[in-house]
């Protein structure tokens, strides 16, 4: 079974070369095409889905996810900034190469870097995600209004690095360079990634300094378009939402992150419902597709559908678009991944239906998102090129990486003198 744009068909299949999708069709045309090809390889009981897309991630973050647990929630000063800045160019890398690995074991085939504040190249962060062999598109923090230009340049034309600029939140640069950075996005066709709207302390900071919501600054400063990737947005009023609609900004729905330190939930099912581009993100918190999606239909019945009687909100197929191919044009790179379809590169997942858990099937769908789990991934290819087998990769030594991780994130915590709220 192979997961289409439209829904999941049977009997069809797959051919790539070079790393992309080159034809999908009914398989027994497909067969008959190429007889002299290559003996195709059939996979009666699984199916063939596109890979998740993380549309908001903290790649040098890894190393202290735990430690936000059960504190307040705007914890950026306390935990995640002293975090990074206590990271040197090994302890980088080691951070990204080991998120890019539960990324992808948790079935996600791009994964999106916000930006670090780490004192590293973020030469490190690539090195560690192409390594692991997951699709990134890489964000460099340019609020001083330099170093936008370089780094768009260094990275153009990568087949796995996708080069992002990122101010952290609109408070941390100028009004002029958000908008000459945007600007700068706009031209090269890559994304502008910033936090909005988060919480409601950044909210009143925004009043207090600008005289404007987040959203509502950048839609006065003319730096609102399809270039725009906001992060979280969980607390946005109708006017922000039809300015999202009206100049094509997207959004990165980050389910997870509210539950674990958020103030809100975004309202997704009323930006799906206004047009407003979004994907789903894990905020660093945990690399897994299916609970992500989950998670993401949970929050939304929790928020909004229960209140309204909506018993449906969304149902599985508005997730399981915005987790792959709605992410991937969020990220700018609709025309590259997020769909199993001809030119598309080859970013997929061979996920086991012969489970109980999916026994009898009625919405394949819905199922995937209410029922499936991480287990079920046999297989993450990326570009073409087997990435993951049932949980581990195929050529390198991902325990190494793991021992090493459990050594130098300990380390990089106590350099941090990370600061907790330990309530009794």
């Amino acid at each position: 079974m192979v997961l289409l744009p439209d829904g999941p068909v049977r009997d069809h299949a797959v051919l790539v070369e070079h790393g992309t999708f080159r034809e999908v069709g009914p398989a027994a045309r497909l067969l008959a095409a190429h007889r002299a090809g290559p003996a195709p390889i059939r996979l009666p009981g699984h199916l063939l889905m596109p890979g998740f897309v993380d549309a908001h991630h903290h790649l040098t973050q890894s190393f202290g996810k735990a430690q936000s647990f059960g504190q307040p929630s705007e914890i950026f000063k306390t935990v995640w900034e002293p975090l990074e800045h206590a990271l040197d160019e090994e302890s980088a890398y080691l951070s990204a190469k080991l998120a890019a690995l539960e990324a992808l074991r948790g079935g996600f085939t791009t994964v999106a870097d916000a930006g670090t504040r780490a004192p590293v190249d973020v030469a490190a962060i690539a090195k560690g995600t192409e390594e692991a062999g997951i699709r990134c598109v890489l964000g460099k923090i340019v609020s001083a209004g330099t170093g936008g230009p370089a780094h768009l340049a260094r990275w153009h034309g990568h087949p796995l690095v996708h080069p992002s600029l990122a101010i952290a939140v609109p408070e941390d640069a100028t009004g002029p360079v958000i908008k000459r950075t945007a600007d700068l996005c706009a031209e090269a066709g890559a994304v502008l990634q910033i936090h909005v709207n988060e919480h409601l302390a950044s909210v009143e900071r925004s009043l207090k300094s600008v005289g404007r919501r987040p959203v509502d600054y950048l839609h006065h400063l003319g730096a609102l378009g399809p270039h725009t990737l906001g992060a979280h947005a969980t607390l946005l009023t109708p006017t922000e939402m039809r300015q999202l609609a009206d100049t094509g900004a997207a959004i990165s729905y980050n389910p997870v992150a509210s539950a674990w330190k958020g103030n809100a939930v975004a309202h997704a099912t009323m930006l799906a419902a206004l047009g407003v581009r979004f994907g789903t993100g894990t905020d660093g918190t945990r690399g897994d597709g299916f609970r992500l999606v989950d998670a993401a239909e949970t929050a939304q019945r929790l928020a909004y559908g229960l209140a309204s009687g909506d018993s449906v909100c969304g149902a599985g197929e508005l997730w399981l678009e915005h987790a792959t191919a709605g992410g991937a044009d969020a990220l700018g790179l609709g025309r590259v991944t997020g769909r199993i379809a001809a030119g598309q590169a080859a970013d997929y997942l061979l996920v086991d239906l012969a489970v109980p858990e999916l026994t009898p099937s009625y919405d394949l769908r819905w199922e995937l998102v209410r029922l499936a789990g991480r287990d079920q991934i046999r297989a993450v290819v990326v570009g073409g090129r087997l990435r993951i087998w049932e949980g581990w990769p195929p050529d390198w030594d991902a325990r190494a990486l793991i021992a090493r991780a459990a050594t130098v994130g300990p380390e990089v915590v106590a350099r941090a003198k990370i600061q907790r709220v330990e309530p009794r």
